[in-house]
């Protein structure tokens, strides 16, 4: 395993778990609930996958292709296995690989690209399909035939639009003097607002996730989590959600992969995508 490649990884592992670490997050577990020793051994158990996904694009010699495509694809599928055995069968971080997995393929395929020209990158790796997926439909393809939801297949396709207005709203927000945690809260309070979760409308239906959109919306419309109104009305939308049983899971999902992006910059496991934008 090559450092960089093993870099890559752990960075998005470290991103899995900063994502865990914020609190309060809205229908979704943090230091409120969660078993941290159990979600930083799922994290971890993604290393191995992750730092191979790298390694497989980053010997490759003619970007992206139906050959790295297929790679990934049987890369992350075992890796998920492994995961759930990690976790007695329970796959804590389902859904997170597949976003994460194609970013970390992306910085090592083209590592002089800056980070947020990452999901770009992504997007061109989606454009192949992985001849080796499994036909059978998933609750989340389902839904998102039958709602006309994109699903996570169409946010990479789409070159993660939420991943880019998560990390807009992070720098916004830091710009304003908002503390770390309170930018990152709105950054993933503007992915609820309008991401189509496949998830919560295989559980909950059109009515639930609208409202998981529209409760972030009216946090963000107070002023954001920095504020004294925002804050309250994250408080009384955290309760709702919770009273529901509303998970709003794809976002917790985008959010870690913005994360991992935005942490890039500072790690320097892109060293020379900063000097390109000097």
């Amino acid at each position: 395993m090559r450092r960089e490649d093993e870099a890559l990884a752990r960075a998005a592992s470290d991103a899995l778990l900063a994502e865990a670490e914020l609190t309060p997050k809205p229908g979704l577990p943090d230091t409120r609930e969660a078993d941290f020793g159990a979600l930083r051994w799922s994290a971890g158990s993604l290393v191995p996958g992750l730092a191979a996904m790298a390694a497989a694009a980053r010997r490759t010699s003619e970007g992206p292709s139906r050959q790295l495509r297929a790679e990934l694809g049987s890369i992350g599928r075992s890796t998920e296995r492994s995961m759930a055995r990690a976790n007695a069968g329970t796959a804590l971080h389902h859904g997170a690989l597949w976003p994460l997995g194609l970013l970390v393929a992306a910085a090592a395929l083209e590592p002089a690209k800056a980070p947020d020209e990452l999901p770009a990158v992504a997007r061109r790796i989606v454009t192949f399909t992985d001849g080796a997926a499994p036909r059978r439909p998933t609750p989340g393809s389902a839904v998102a035939s039958r709602y006309g939801a994109a699903g996570a297949r169409g946010e990479a396709r789409a070159g993660f639009p939420h991943v880019r207005k998560a990390l807009a709203a992070l720098r916004s927000a830091r710009d304003a003097g908002a503390r770390e945690p309170r930018a990152r809260l709105d950054a993933l309070l503007t992915v609820m607002s309008t991401l189509q979760d496949t998830g919560l409308l295989h559980t909950a239906g059109p009515h639930g996730l609208r409202l998981v959109q529209n409760g972030a919306r009216d946090v963000l419309d107070a002023g954001g989590t920095a504020t004294p109104a925002g804050r309250s009305a994250l408080d009384a939308f955290d309760t709702r959600l919770r009273a529901a049983g509303l998970r709003p899971r794809g976002s917790a999902h985008l959010l870690a992969a913005t994360l991992f992006v935005d942490g890039l910059w500072s790690r320097g496991v892109a060293p020379r995508a900063r000097t390109a934008t000097n």
